[in-house]
């Protein structure tokens, strides 16, 4: 695996490929990480992958000091895997040289709805560092896991929208045995809490459940999940029941014609906010 920390060096790398197959990520790879390659791996070649903090998706109070940076382990476990032809790792100055003036604004429906709403910026910054690396990598296929289901959706609606020649893949989200997604802040989590995690995911199926059994009203449904969640301790964000095609509000009629829905979550256990989602 070659590891470069430049952008001329990357295109170096990968002048005259043509089916090039990307992840990127924000490091701190765990096994959700790994099987994104393997996938981009069925569907181009070489793969890429890139390793890139990006402080403009954080918020001022978030955890852009704190997220972890494990670059020697995560070159480790990419050699081992021997998925990955390319590790582009940046550090801020190659991939922010000058201020970032030109940024990627999603529409206001779907970049500032649910995590849009508690992580005001959030999608400019994944927006904009997901172009930027786009136009550094070039890659013909870009794979990203549904655990960020609205991230996904950002993304594609990006690249249909500016016309990018990059067909995005979904992985299905990753998870530990008991279910809990796997994501890089579950190491956030301390004991009482990582055997809490857990009930994030629970609750989500507990509320496809009750749609499956018939149950039509949204916020009937939403707030059940929600009063769960407090009850067991939770801070909570959202629980949000919506359409799978654009992430709006479902009707009681589309809910009973079984329109193909999402629940979507946001909630924190002590500092560590965890999100989820099933599709339904």
């Amino acid at each position: 695996m070659k590891v470069v920390h430049t952008i001329e060096a990357l295109r170096d790398q990968l002048r005259g490929q043509l089916r090039v197959a990307f992840v990127p990520t924000m490091g701190n790879l765990h096994p959700g990480h790994l099987s994104l390659m393997k996938l981009a791996r069925q569907h181009g070649d070489p793969v890429v992958a890139s390793i890139f903090v990006n402080r403009l998706q954080f918020g001022p109070n978030e955890d852009f000091d704190q997220y972890p940076r494990t670059l020697a382990a995560d070159i480790e476990k990419l050699e081992r895997e021997r998925d990955v032809y390319v590790l582009f790792a940046p550090n801020e100055r190659e991939m922010y040289p000058e201020p970032q003036n030109f940024q990627i604004q999603p529409p206001p429906d779907l970049g500032g709805i649910l995590e849009g709403e508690f992580r005001p910026g959030f999608f400019t910054g994944v927006s904009t560092v997901v172009l930027k690396l786009f136009s550094c990598v070039q890659p013909s296929v870009a794979v990203f896991g549904k655990k960020d289901y609205q991230q996904l959706m950002v993304v594609r609606n990006m690249c249909r929208q500016f016309q990018l020649p990059v067909n995005i893949l979904a992985h299905e989200t990753v998870r530990d045995t008991d279910g809990l997604a796997l994501s890089s802040r579950n190491m956030y989590l301390e004991p009482a809490q990582r055997a809490e995690a857990p009930q994030l995911f629970a609750t989500l199926q507990a509320l496809k459940a009750r749609v499956d059994q018939g149950h039509s009203d949204p916020e009937a449904l939403e707030r059940q999940a929600v009063e769960h969640l407090r009850g067991r301790g939770w801070k909570v964000d959202y629980v949000s029941l919506r359409r799978q095609r654009d992430l709006l509000p479902p009707t009681v009629g589309e809910i009973q014609a079984r329109e193909p829905l999402v629940v979507l979550a946001a909630a924190k256990l002590g500092s560590t906010r965890l999100i989820d989602n099933l599709e339904i």
